[in-house]
């Protein structure tokens, strides 16, 4: 399954759940940000690869909807509820990603750190 998780910089918590979900075995995770700024912007491409989106707040999937409508209609898009407080790899988002994503994405097994 390739999962693409998006925040607005691509700075702080999509690159962290990047690397923590890079570690579940039969997953390919990138991230991008909805930003013109962001280190990675979201595109048609990144879009087209991925089979399932993961966005932080409900700003960054009504973003996406409205610039990539077309490519989004058979997406399933979900909305992680996690604020802009982080930095990259900080303990706590890690530790609430890994509580939050593994169900919405149907995860069972986690593979040790």
């Amino acid at each position: 399954m390739n999962v693409l998780f998006i925040c607005s910089r691509n700075q702080w918590r999509s690159p962290t759940a990047e690397q923590v979900f890079r570690r579940y075995p039969g997953l390919n995770a990138r991230s991008a940000g909805t930003q013109r700024q962001a280190r990675k912007t979201v595109s048609p491409a990144i879009l087209s690869w991925a089979d399932v989106i993961c966005v932080m707040e409900e700003q960054h999937k009504n973003r996406i909807m409205a610039d990539f409508g077309r490519l989004m209609q058979h997406k399933p898009v979900h909305v992680l509820d996690i604020p802009d407080h982080y930095h990259f790899m900080d303990p706590q988002l890690v530790a609430l990603l890994e509580d939050i994503v593994p169900a919405r994405l149907g995860l069972r097994v986690r593979v040790p750190a």
